[in-house]
């Protein structure tokens, strides 16, 4: 392995503030929308090092650090990977996250580390995901990764939902000695991570490695089973549950309340990524085929579930792809970089468009989509100006496939089966404390986007393990 030039480690920071600085090397777009492979070339050892030297160490507490939810160390991570000590810097991620290879892939970075990082202000700011990403896999390569088991507890806990807020509870209940079990409704584990996020942004490959690890520390899983239908939090106790997590997220998709939106070739947008970026033998099986698309194709809402799945609709093969956004760009909630990608990648965005009704051809399905016009009013109770239908401009698209990519609620079956559980907003639970995660009902703990409603996989995973300390205490004094 090549070492950087000495001098690149010894320069002061106003020297390093002045580094050249490289972008992300990304899979050209004609080449990429030919399959749901990565779309960033990993960086190599030398482009790591040479990156991570580009950090001025700021005096604690670090911008960056504090604009993680992990808090990750971050100006020591990139002073370790400077010098070539890998595995040292991925464990240093490991103390403070428990899905640093899937975080660093998924999370908003311009958002948050990226995004504080002080050589914004005259420079571009270090590359802090990319970097976690190198390290964390050259670690699993190399040295392998382990989920520390600490001494038998003789204590269960079943945790509802196997996605990020679960994985970050349960890590930490296996490091206090304690036995987890995952019920989830899918096939398989992983949420959010596995059955939301499409291939090009997480490969399921990654995920499945880290899962790997819980089940070598013990970790068992139940799929197929909703809990609050095929069992409830009553009957988990009863069978010998000293704690309940509740992790299950917001899977329920909004509805548009518009005629036609249950005719054949609309979407709900879970619905077609799932079965669009999924594996068949992971799906449930009333799920086991493809979307059936066609040439043109729109998705409807401004989020990051929309370039998600107007990016899959182009590499499924569909010729005209475009979002339509009933308020302009500049309120859009989505990513810009993901944006970015899916007009690189091809996709047309249509603002100030609102759709009002689904229109079925002959046979049947989706032909067209008739529109209204939009202008911007006043602004609503959060600020964002309200958009107001323009009279008279209604007009028609002619579509084979809509999307309804419009955000998510939660499930209420929990809450409504189970005593002493109280939830809010059609189903969010209620916590009595967000830094323990406990809610109303003795025994049960909750986080993630169950409780705040659709929030980050880093979030979510920084809830469960909030909450893993609070049940580890909890089941101790019981």
């Amino acid at each position: 392995m090549q070492t950087i030039p000495s001098e690149y480690l010894e320069i002061d920071r106003k020297a390093r503030v002045y580094m050249p600085y490289h972008d992300l090397s990304l899979r050209t777009p004609q080449e990429r929308v030919c399959d749901f492979g990565d779309v960033v070339i990993p960086l190599d050892s030398d482009r790591a090092m040479l990156e991570a030297s580009r950090c001025i160490h700021c005096p604690d507490p670090a911008p960056c650090m504090l604009a993680c939810p992990c808090h990750n160390d971050i100006p020591s991570a990139m002073w370790l990977i400077e010098q070539g000590r890998y595995v040292e810097a991925a464990n240093l991620y490991r103390e403070t996250s428990s899905l640093p290879e899937i975080c660093s892939r998924v999370c908003p970075h311009e958002q948050l580390c990226q995004g504080s990082c002080v050589l914004n202000k005259t420079h571009e700011p270090v590359l802090c995901g990319p970097l976690e990403t190198f390290v964390t896999c050259y670690q699993r390569k190399t040295d392998g990764v382990e989920i520390q088991v600490g001494k038998p507890s003789g204590k269960k806990v079943a945790l509802v939902g196997a996605g990020p807020a679960s994985m970050g509870c349960a890590e930490r209940l296996i490091q206090q000695g304690h036995a987890v079990t995952f019920f989830d409704s899918k096939p398989a584990p992983g949420g959010l991570a596995v059955y939301g996020i499409p291939n090009f942004k997480l490969s399921k490959e990654v995920f499945f490695c880290r899962w790997g690890d819980y089940e070598k520390a013990g970790a068992k899983f139940i799929g197929n089973t909703r809990i609050g239908k095929d069992k409830t939090v009553d009957s988990l106790f009863k069978e010998g549950f000293g704690a309940v997590f509740i992790g299950v997220g917001v899977g329920i998709d909004a509805k548009m309340e518009t005629p036609g939106e249950d005719l054949p070739g609309v979407y709900e947008a879970t619905d077609f990524l799932m079965r669009a970026n999924t594996d068949i033998n992971l799906l449930p099986e009333n799920m086991r085929e493809r979307p059936k698309i066609g040439k043109r194709l729109v998705v409807i809402g401004g989020g990051d579930t929309a370039s998600d799945c107007l990016r899959s609709a182009i590499r499924m093969g569909a010729e005209e792809v475009t979002c339509l956004y009933r308020r302009t760009e500049k309120e859009m909630p989505g990513g810009r970089k993901d944006r970015q990608m899916a007009k690189d990648e091809g996709a047309k965005y249509r603002f100030l468009t609102q759709p009002i009704r689904f229109i079925a051809g002959e046979d049947g399905r989706l032909a067209a989509i008739e529109c209204i016009e939009m202008k911007l009013g006043e602004p609503d109770a959060k600020g964002r100006r309200k958009p107001v239908p323009v009279e008279g401009s209604n007009f028609s698209i002619a579509v084979d496939t809509a999307i309804k990519a419009l955000g998510y609620w939660p499930d209420p079956v929990i809450g409504e089966s189970t005593p002493g559980l109280e939830t809010h907003d059609w189903g969010l639970v209620s916590v009595t404390d967000r830094e323990t995660g406990a809610t109303t009902r003795e025994g049960v703990f909750s986080a993630g986007d169950c409780v705040s409603g659709p929030d980050l996989v880093v979030t979510a995973m920084v809830g469960g393990r909030k909450a893993a300390l609070a049940i580890d205490e909890y089941l101790r004094k019981k």
